[in-house]
């Protein structure tokens, strides 16, 4: 114990000695030019972790620690606590639109049947020439609306134009050869009328020539009449009898002649007749020449120009009636069960979005799509995979909605079929989305 008493006071003596040293500045070597001088602050060294002074150099051996931002050094507990309130409210956001919604499926989702596989379809009419010939004007231009029976295009009618005339000409002929004819029977008929009182004059001559043979060979029998005179009687009944047969072989040639000419007029009248139908068709195909709608709509798809060659069944152009387009969509089997004609349809229209378009299901197909195919599926052979197949269904949309014609063929379209009763899910819509806030077209 003495002896380390005694250390004591060496060590403490030697600490001392060595405290001025440390004070002292160390001499240094001048700066190089053009390099700012640091000088170094006499003093005690920095504690350990703690920045250096300004204008001085850190201690051999010590890494500076970076300096942290003012909002690091500030207290963290508010900024804890504003992350609770951020995360507790996306939290009360995300319950209110799942209840929202949940309320939403439980009313009025789980009795909609939806598909997208949905398209505007209408009765495209494909306008196309009944007769050859060149285009001499075209009425229409792409994209115009026209009304039933107007002119869309005409085909050049000069021949058109002289068959008719020839046609009519023709039958002008035929009827004046009718003509001649009936005068013809008129006339046979009165030699007919002429023959058979002939015939009875005839007859009366007979009558007076037998008798008077009767007589003369009486006579001649009794020796009272020459032989001449018998003989003359004889040649009169026997010339008699045959101007009776005369007669009636010219009162048989006269209603034959009638015959034959009323034959010849029934000819002529049916030749007439066919020269009438070639005069119709004649004025028919004249009429062809001017190519009209059938129906009231807009013309697409304009296939020909001035100058074009047109044949039988030449396409000219497209003629879609926007009034009567409706929806084809086209359910999987899965989803027809609840399906049924009469029901209230909503219609999301991709070009229209939010646009509100009365419609309801109208028809469902009879067959699926595929039976419709070129080539239908035959599972009968080979190996087989299950596909769900998808029957159309036709949805009928508004007549006053579809005549205002903003409806195009080819349109998507996203159908929900509302399987309630009508007055329901019609009460329904309303609720959702009053009239008057509804958007309409």
């Amino acid at each position: 114990m003495p002896e380390a008493r005694e250390a004591e006071p060496e060590q403490a003596a030697s600490a001392e000695a060595e405290a001025p040293a440390r004070s002292r500045p160390a001499r240094k070597a001048p700066a190089p030019a053009g390099r700012p001088e640091v000088r170094e602050t006499p003093g005690a060294l920095p504690a350990p972790g703690a920045p250096p002074a300004p204008g001085t150099l850190p201690a051999p051996g010590t890494v500076p620690a970076p300096e942290q931002p003012a909002a690091e050094q500030a207290s963290g507990k508010p900024k804890s606590g504003r992350k609770r309130l951020v995360l507790l409210a996306v939290l009360l956001a995300a319950l209110m639109g799942g209840g929202y919604y949940g309320w939403r499926y439980w009313t009025d989702g789980r009795f909609l049947v939806t598909t997208d596989d949905a398209y505007v379809a209408g009765d495209i009419t494909i306008l196309a020439a009944k007769i050859p010939g060149y285009i001499s004007a075209i009425e229409v231009q792409n994209d115009q609306p026209v009304t039933e029976g107007e002119v869309v295009a005409r085909i050049d009618d000069g021949d058109y134009k002289l068959a008719v005339q020839a046609a009519r000409d023709k039958l002008a002929t035929l009827e004046a050869t009718t003509a001649r004819i009936e005068r013809q029977v008129a006339a046979a008929r009165e030699q007919v009328a002429q023959a058979e009182p002939q015939i009875d004059a005839a007859r009366a001559d007979q009558i007076r020539a037998a008798a008077e043979y009767d007589r003369q060979a009486k006579l001649a029998q009794a020796d009272f009449a020459s032989r001449a005179k018998f003989e003359q009687a004889r040649a009169d009944r026997d010339r008699t009898v045959a101007a009776v047969k005369t007669a009636a072989a010219a009162l048989a040639v006269a209603r034959a002649n009638v015959d034959v000419l009323e034959a010849q007029r029934v000819e002529a009248a049916r030749t007439a007749d066919e020269a009438r139908t070639q005069l119709a068709r004649a004025e028919r195909d004249l009429s062809f020449t001017e190519i009209r709608a059938p129906v009231s709509g807009i013309v697409g798809n304009r296939a020909v120009q001035v100058g074009s060659y047109v044949t039988p069944g030449s396409r000219l152009a497209a003629l879609i009636p926007l009034g009567t387009v409706h929806i084809d969509a086209n359910f999987k089997e899965t989803q027809l069960a609840s399906i049924r004609p009469g029901q209230v349809v909503r219609l999301e229209i991709d070009a229209y979005p939010g646009l509100d378009v009365p419609a309801t299901v109208e028809s469902i197909a009879p067959a699926s799509g595929s039976q419709y195919s070129l080539l239908p599926p035959e599972n009968a052979t080979g190996n087989f995979t299950k596909i769900v197949q998808r029957v159309p269904v036709r949805v009928k949309v508004d007549p006053e909605v579809a005549a205002k014609g903003f409806l195009r063929p080819g349109m998507s379209v996203v159908v929900k079929v509302d399987t309630r009763d009508p007055k329901t899910a019609r009460a329904a819509l309303e609720a959702m989305a009053p009239a008057q806030d509804r958007q309409a077209f």
